[in-house]
């Protein structure tokens, strides 16, 4: 992808970016709502520590640790489950030949439990066959067995997501929230009608139960008709890849823009995200396209007239980081690198980012914070893959 530096020098000398001292910024932060917003006074950007945890993974789409030093991590197209440890990896018995996989679906997310420790519980996302062999996406919770050999399925939380039969925009990524729902984004599966129909899993983010897989009490839609209107948060995404929560409890995502404005949105209960490619799959389209019926919430930063693809993302904790801390940590598959996005208290983005020590290991899918307060960063290159431990100096 072609980078908009031009751009991004005209903008900074009419002001519109602040540049980092120890970090380049953001090309794409010249389309980003709020990027006129003026930065406080801010701590020195530190420099990044990177380190590998472990190489030799493909395509690894997401990692979470589960306690104790280890971590967990997914492979989408092997749809291998692997347990990290001391740098080493070992295969977690998995039923891989279950997973639907084509194109941008496989094993997908993955997320531990909050009781992890009592439970052993995780989530994923991943694809699967459903009646009559038809591709689609499910979200599924196991159970870790002793030592960590095997995860036995617990479940199926939610089944019937739609899938296209080549892959593309399937989503999907799992987030356990505060209040104990499990929130997730779904892609709109290449259906141009899909993300604006509510009674459609497809192009949405979708909330919960956790322990049974029914729709969350206080979804917008809760008693709705249509079982899956009920599942609905927020609707009008086109290909959701990042959630994180703030410490405000504010909810965020980050999805994939059509040729142009990748997105980091607010989201907001029964929000409307304006992404409606149709007749067909048009996509043409604004991301955001505000000459819909009703309201439909403008992204909060967009990268622009070219795509980064943005991926995961994390808000980085506040202390040690320096300027990163509280900041919204955005991986780029495309863009390879990371991007980080400093709010305000209202959820403006006033300043972005990119460390040049992020710049240097090709594409870049999720973003996750491990205990102590490091980044585990996952690359997606295709081949001698790996976990990356990032920390400031």
């Amino acid at each position: 992808m072609r980078t908009l530096s031009v751009a991004a020098t005209a903008l900074l000398a009419l002001g519109f970016l602040s540049p980092a001292a120890s970090a380049a910024p953001d090309p794409g932060a010249a389309a980003g709502a709020g990027a006129r917003a003026e930065a406080p006074a801010s701590r020195a950007a530190p420099a990044l520590r990177v380190r590998t945890v472990v190489g030799g993974l493909d395509i690894p789409w997401h990692v979470q640790p589960i306690g104790g030093g280890r971590l967990l991590v997914t492979e989408r197209n092997s749809a291998r489950l692997w347990l990290v440890r001391d740098g080493a990896k070992r295969q977690v018995r998995f039923p891989s030949r279950q997973v639907w996989r084509s194109g941008e679906t496989g094993l997908m997310s993955l997320e531990g439990d909050p009781r992890f420790a009592d439970n052993r519980r995780f989530y994923t996302c991943q694809g699967a066959r459903g009646a009559g062999g038809s591709p689609q996406v499910q979200v599924v919770a196991w159970r870790l067995g002793p030592g960590a050999r095997r995860a036995v399925r617990v479940r199926t939380l939610l089944s019937g997501l739609p899938a296209a039969r080549d892959g593309r925009h399937g989503g999907c990524r799992l987030l356990v929230l505060r209040d104990g729902s499990l929130l997730f984004g779904t892609g709109d599966a290449t259906v141009g009608t899909n993300p604006r129909n509510l009674s459609s899993y497809g192009g949405k983010t979708l909330r919960l139960v956790r322990t049974t897989g029914a729709p969350w009490p206080g979804n917008p839609w809760a008693k709705a008709r249509k079982k899956a209107k009920r599942y609905v948060f927020t609707y009008g995404h086109r290909n959701v890849q990042g959630l994180a929560q703030r410490r405000d409890g504010t909810l965020w995502s980050v999805e994939h823009g059509s040729y142009r404005d990748d997105e980091v949105n607010r989201l907001i209960r029964g929000g409307d995200y304006g992404w409606n490619p149709v007749p067909g799959y048009n996509q043409s389209v604004p991301m955001t396209d505000q000459s819909l019926p009703g309201r439909q919430r403008a992204a909060r930063w967009r990268s622009g007239p070219s795509t980064i693809a943005t991926s995961g993302a994390a808000f980085v904790p506040e202390r040690g980081w320096g300027a990163y801390g509280g900041n919204l940590a955005v991986a780029a598959l495309a863009g390879q690198r990371v991007v980080f996005l400093q709010l305000d208290r209202r959820g403006k983005v006033v300043r972005t980012r990119v460390p040049d020590a992020l710049r240097r290991y090709g594409r870049l899918r999720s973003v996750s914070v491990a205990p102590g307060g490091s980044l585990l960063i996952t690359t997606s290159n295709g081949g001698n893959d790996k976990v990356l431990r990032v920390s400031p100096r």
